[in-house]
């Protein structure tokens, strides 16, 4: 398992993933849009900063995205839907880009994530 952090800046979300920069990628490739800034609004509670717990696999405590669509390979991604986050009813769809086959190696039917307290 492995933790991501996530940084609210003035033109909006970002992971914090120097091994992608380290290999060429843009910091503008690490952008959170389509409902996954909506989705880090809501996980960070207002905070400008969240670290989440990431996984392939079931673990205690996690919530589920689940992936809906598979984007063309031109937009590349997935679109996912988070339906609870701590308990709470959130029904948030979103896209993740290609960057999550960086972090996973493909783009996983679901992923578990949950915040590091």
């Amino acid at each position: 398992m492995a933790s991501y952090t996530f940084i609210k800046e003035s033109s909006g979300w970002y992971i914090d993933l120097p091994g992608y920069i380290e290999q060429g990628g843009n910091k503008g490739d690490l952008a959170m849009v389509e409902g996954a800034d909506t989705m880090l609004d809501i996980m960070s509670g207002g905070n400008p900063v969240i670290t989440l717990e990431i996984n392939e696999k079931l673990f205690d405590g996690a919530d589920i995205l689940i992936r809906t669509e598979i984007c063309d390979p031109y937009i590349g991604g997935a679109y996912y839907y988070l339906k609870t986050w701590e308990g709470k009813a959130v029904q948030q769809d979103m896209w993740l880009c290609a960057v999550t086959e960086f972090v996973f190696g493909s783009l996983p039917e679901k992923i578990f994530i949950r915040r590091v307290l």
